[in-house]
């Protein structure tokens, strides 16, 4: 199976690319369709939400996932060393020990009765607690780092209204300027975590903050959701692999680039400075295409393969032996989709419907 031709999306705004072989194409040609537009509001910010930013110095410059220059081989390898197959593989115990403990919490609550959201209880935490400990990074708030994920997913990919995007701003804001504050501190003190080894490249503060801003989101957010997806097929007994996951519904479905000139992606021709929205999952297509291809592929495909594998290892006879008690609400923006929520009982046995 193959995705349509290349066609423009008037309500989207953008060229939508979804046939894997051009999809692939494309990632492959960075100089053609650049990563510029990778970071940029879906939904223009409106003045109000502007200023809150401006007033911590928010600034996403190019470094890794916007950046087509020169910089980003240094950027991309420094942060890439810590995402190395070793690394992964040795943070596999902890992934276990984490899921296990929430596993066994959840059949608890499910065995006295209670109505479990398996995101919440299981999925949520555990990959922020793992990036972390990969990234060296000690004295996190991660419940705020959650909150902060989300309202950053949404104000840079949903549709918010300026009431939202306000109250979205105000949540960015203070994630940035939290990530400041550390970036502060590692440029006194140095060190070999993630912030001190991105100072000691010689990065302005504005670069350090860009990377940690977007690796803390996409190295543990996107996680939960694939293990939330990946969850809601599994519910009740379902057989679930990663890939297909990933082929089907990766939580990152779609990606955006922009073109650099004129340029036809099969039959049909885009104009210069397109905006273009590319298919990653659902159309056919490879599962390693959901992390994307060439300079620019996920760093934490492998990480998040894992933390997924490792997820339905722990929890799979608990969730064979659920069932959702409603039609779970959604995360449903430009790039990003799954369960916001995932409410589930256990099933009746044979005894308890007698």
């Amino acid at each position: 199976m193959t995705g349509c031709p290349a066609r423009y999306d008037a309500e989207l705004g953008y060229w939508v690319v979804d046939d894997p072989a051009q999809v692939r194409a494309v990632m492959l040609d960075p100089a053609t369709f650049r990563p510029d537009n990778a970071v940029l509001a879906h939904t223009p910010l409106s003045v109000k939400a502007l200023r809150v930013l401006s007033a911590v110095g928010f600034a996403l410059p190019p470094t890794l996932a916007n950046n087509g220059g020169e910089s980003h081989r240094a950027i991309r390898a420094a942060v890439a060393r810590f995402f190395s197959p070793a690394r992964v593989a040795a943070i596999e115990p902890l992934t276990r020990s984490l899921l296990t403990a929430r596993v066994a919490a959840a059949s608890e609550r499910l065995a006295a009765g209670e109505q479990v959201d398996l995101v919440e209880a299981i999925a949520a935490e555990p990959p922020a607690l793992v990036v972390l400990e990969l990234l060296g990074l000690t004295e996190v708030p991660v419940a705020e780092l959650k909150a902060w994920s989300l309202d950053s997913l949404e104000l840079f990919w949903g549709w918010p209204d300026a009431d939202r995007q306000l109250e979205l701003s105000h949540s960015a804001a203070a994630f940035y300027a939290w990530l400041r504050s550390r970036t502060a501190a590692a440029r006194r003190t140095g060190g070999d975590d993630l912030l001190g080894v991105l100072v000691g490249l010689g990065l302005t503060d504005e670069e350090v903050c860009a990377v940690g801003y977007f690796l803390l989101i996409a190295g543990q957010e996107t996680t939960t959701q694939l293990i939330s997806t990946a969850f809601q097929r599994a519910v009740g007994g379902g057989v679930v692999s990663v890939d297909d996951v990933l082929a089907e519904a990766s939580s990152v479905p779609t990606w955006r680039r922009v073109t650099a000139g004129a340029v036809a992606v099969g039959a049909v021709e885009l104009p210069a400075d397109a905006p273009v929205l590319l298919g990653l999952s659902g159309h056919g297509g490879p599962a390693d295409l959901a992390f994307g291809v060439g300079i620019h592929r996920c760093l934490g495909a492998g990480l998040a393969r894992l933390e997924a594998r490792v997820a339905l290892e722990c929890a799979g006879d608990l969730l064979s032996a659920v069932r959702l008690v409603e039609e779970p609400p959604m995360i449903d923006l430009l790039s990003f989709r799954a369960p916001k929520r995932l409410l589930v009982t256990a099933l009746l046995s044979c005894t308890d419907t007698l």
